[in-house]
């Protein structure tokens, strides 16, 4: 029986285990990926295990989340990234230089190479038939030791794609699609590779936004074959040597599967406040809109931007909208200039920013009161904009740019003809602010007074008897446990002051309550821990005492998270148990160095109620070391000391 793609760059990884859905695999990483949001956690735990220089093929830093300078501690985290890239050999992406996922997009990606990232959007790079998963900061940081990664084989969806995307119509839309199909939860442990004849139509970075998005699937990841089109924008990138043919073979098979006729798509909106509440365009048609935001790392390409500045070229805007850009890249910036498309977009009164995240993450761009807000983004999780209370809707770049013309939510088909966009075969490519590595022997980590050593996290005891501290609800998003924005990310790189903002979106109490308890429980819904790969939402809590956290299912990196930092994430065996917990209930659990991987029920008894409640874990034997050691770092270093 042939492969599928997703099987072949498995197989030619792999490490140890076999390709069976559900089974623990491991597997060998060629590329490694931070940002600087994540990224200061990672290069203190390379510090922490004694790490000389990074045993990846390529590893990059990208600076893009945190780009306020607002006081000393972005621009003193920016020299430590930098610093840290010279000690261990990694290349280093400068502030305005990009968005990671774009700027590798451009300058590293190849076709049939495995990468993780600390950042969930890591995905975009198997638009040209990569192998690329976000992940929490800790793996990241072991994959750039040499180690390599773990993870349940997933199940692989195929998604057959048929006919051609009509005007107006782009690739967000078919992400938008899966996400009406599908919800948010709808990609749990499964990888989601697209085939078909549609593929034909689908530029490399068409590909890029579905695959980026994949993430809000809560998919593992998702993969397109590296074809005529992989090859056609590598050499618009002068890397056309890196390109190589990765095909499904065609007696390939799918564990589940799905089609899309690309045709039949029209335009799509993911209404507030969640990526899969999606409706037409034409159904909410009207709604007044005074802000719209077109970038981020899903729809920041040179193609989008240029079909905006055609757009804003033959309309004026809306007198009552504020549209600004946030190009994906330094290079898209500058192959607009060439194409004379910059100047459109100035002339119409668009607000040009600096290449970077921005208020994707809350880190400006913050909405008005009552604002509806229109933007290009992945996600649009309840005050992540940086306003309580918000409206943001996400779209395509065409959806976008039409409602900013209108001043009301707007079919782009309203426009008249689709303005024609011819992208140059070559782009001119600049990467001069990207610092390759040299010899970092002797190099010293310049550490600013708020970046501190990682806390020590003690054991996991035989017996925990402790509150439940907090109870949520479903789809809690790392989000809602460690916000982003401009007060907090800055503190990334000490745990003890963010961890005065954990959960005090949901209850401003709980830091406070939490280190009282000091030993705490949290009981969650469904799909806990939805979002960003952000380690922070379970350092934080971790380091304020949460031992245990019991749901009635997790999303994939958060709970990886959890292992890591040696808090024990449990599931309830019957999802109607959740109601039997409420928040100040003391629960026991008992014979916990008893744990393994064979031995996977167990109960945790309500003592406030005299109740028995059955749960189970699906920890590999891997992860309850892990968990019993008290985080992955102990276990890592305790097994180097015995070598």
């Amino acid at each position: 029986m042939g492969m599928n793609v997703t099987q072949k760059l498995i197989s030619s990884h792999l490490v140890s285990g076999k390709m069976v859905p559900g089974e623990e695999i491991a597997i060998k990483i060629d590329h490694t990926l931070t940002q600087d949001a994540t990224g200061t956690l990672v290069y203190l735990e390379l510090e922490a295990m004694g790490l000389e220089k990074t045993q990846a093929e390529l590893s990059a830093s990208y600076v893009d989340h945190n780009m306020l300078q607002l006081d000393f501690r972005n621009a003193d985290d920016h020299l430590f990234l930098q610093s840290a890239a010279e000690k261990f050999g990694i290349h280093f992406s400068r502030p305005g230089n990009g968005i990671c996922h774009y700027v590798h997009f451009e300058r590293f990606g190849r076709p049939g190479k495995t990468m993780v990232g600390s950042d969930s959007h890591t995905p975009t790079a198997g638009g040209m038939g990569m192998l690329a998963i976000g992940v929490g900061g800790l793996d990241v940081a072991l994959a750039i030791a040499g180690e390599p990664f773990y993870l349940r084989m997933p199940k692989v969806m195929g998604v057959k794609l048929v006919g051609k995307l009509p005007d107006w119509v782009s690739a967000r839309d078919v992400i938008l699609e899966m996400l009406r199909r599908h919800t948010v939860k709808g990609g749990v442990g499964k990888i989601i590779e697209y085939y078909g004849p549609g593929l034909q139509h689908l530029s490399a970075q068409d590909r890029a936004t579905i695959t980026n998005m994949g993430a809000e699937l809560g998919a593992t990841t998702s993969v397109f074959p590296s074809d005529e089109k992989t090859r056609t924008y590598l050499y618009s990138q002068n890397r056309e040597e890196h390109w190589q043919e990765l095909l499904a073979d065609p007696d390939a098979t799918y564990d589940e599967h799905d089609e899309i006729d690309l045709s039949k798509l029209e335009p799509l909106i993911a209404c507030p406040s969640s990526p899969d509440k999606v409706k037409t365009v034409r159904e909410i048609a009207g709604t007044p809109v005074q802000q719209v935001l077109i970038g981020s790392c899903v729809n920041s390409s040179l193609r989008d931007l240029m079909t905006v500045a055609k757009v804003c070229e033959r309309h004026k805007l809306s007198k009552h909208v504020c549209l600004q850009i946030n190009p994906g890249s330094r290079q898209v910036l500058i192959n607009l200039a060439s194409q004379e498309s910059i100047a459109q977009l100035f002339s119409a009164g668009a607000r040009v920013q600096q290449s970077g995240c921005m208020g994707c993450i809350g880190m400006g761009q913050a909405p008005g009161t009552d604002w509806v807000s229109l933007r290009t983004f992945p996600r649009n999780f309840p005050g992540r904009s940086g306003t309580e209370n918000d409206k943001v809707y996400l779209c395509s770049p065409e959806v976008a740019v039409a409602s900013a013309v209108k001043g009301v939510i707007t079919d782009p088909r309203d426009l008249g003809s689709y303005p024609p966009v011819q992208l140059p075969k070559k782009e001119l490519v600049d990467d001069s602010m990207i610092i390759y590595p040299t010899d970092g022997v002797n190099v010293e980590l310049k550490k600013g007074p708020n970046i501190i050593t990682l806390p020590e996290l003690d054991p996991l005891a035989d017996e925990l008897k402790a509150p439940v501290l907090l109870k949520v609800g479903d789809n809690i998003t790392t989000d809602h446990i460690m916000p982003a924005g401009s007060k907090i990310l800055p503190l990334r790189s000490n745990i003890p002051a963010i961890s005065e903002h954990v959960y005090v979106r949901v209850d401003p109490t709980f830091p406070k309550r939490a280190k009282e308890a000091w030993k705490s429980i949290i009981v969650g819904g469904d799909n806990y821990g939805q979002g960003s790969s952000r380690e922070h939402a379970a350092l934080a809590p971790r380091y304020l005492g949460v031992r245990v956290v019991i749901a009635k299912l997790f999303a994939r990196i958060h709970r990886a998270n959890l292992a890591n930092f040696g808090i024990l994430p449990l599931i309830f065996k019957d999802a109607a148990d959740y109601d039997a917990i409420d928040q100040g209930d003391i629960l026991e659990l008992t014979n916990l160095h008893a744990l393994s991987a064979e031995k996977r029920d167990m109960i945790v008894h309500n003592v406030t109620k005299e109740q028995d409640i059955p749960v189970r874990h699906n920890l590999t034997t891997r992860e309850v070391k892990m968990v019993l050691a008290g985080s992955q770092i102990n276990f890592i270093r305790d097994r180097r000391k015995k070598k």
